[in-house]
């Protein structure tokens, strides 16, 4: 279980294949991303604390993720001019992608119940899938603190490629 939330999906099963609006308008796919490493990182809202602290340090390592082989996409379900202006704000390199009708979120498991404050509603659970260069789960984080997080990705990662 992963904060309340049941995996759908495995380490080994084949990543859901998506089609999704970036933060520049652009159509992205998964398939577009063959070859490389996928880090797909799922956070519940731009420009607030916990995902703004992810966001940053994923950013702070984008040089070395790239070197390794990877590229970091974030997927929200804010709309693009809101992933625009956050992009914007922190100098974000990477791609955003607005999922707004949920699509991605419910193929890879992370939309559902969630509880704060004593209260109960539907929401991204914060969690990250690596996708190997052939389109496969290497590996799931179902609970994710956010500043610490990309160091761990990117170690995973680097092993993966035998650095």
């Amino acid at each position: 279980m992963a904060k309340g939330i049941e995996l759908i999906l495995r380490e080994g099963d084949k990543a859901p294949a998506f089609k999704a609006e970036s933060q520049d308008g652009d159509q992205v796919r998964l398939s577009d991303f063959k070859g490389k490493f996928v880090v797909l990182y799922f956070y519940p809202k731009d420009n607030t604390p916990g995902c703004t602290k992810e966001a940053c340090a994923f950013r702070d390592l984008h040089a070395e993720f790239r070197d390794a082989g990877a590229v970091v996409v974030g997927v929200s379900i804010d709309p693009v001019k809101v992933h625009q202006k956050f992009i914007n704000k922190f100098e974000l390199p990477f791609t955003l992608l607005a999922d707004e009708s949920k699509e991605i979120v419910t193929k890879y498991g992370v939309w559902g119940p969630k509880q704060f404050m004593g209260r109960t509603f539907d929401g991204i659970h914060r969690m990250t899938f690596l996708i190997d260069p052939k389109g496969t789960i290497l590996k799931i984080w179902p609970k994710v603190k956010p500043e610490p997080h990309p160091a761990e990705v990117l170690e995973c990662i680097r092993d993966a490629n035998g650095d």
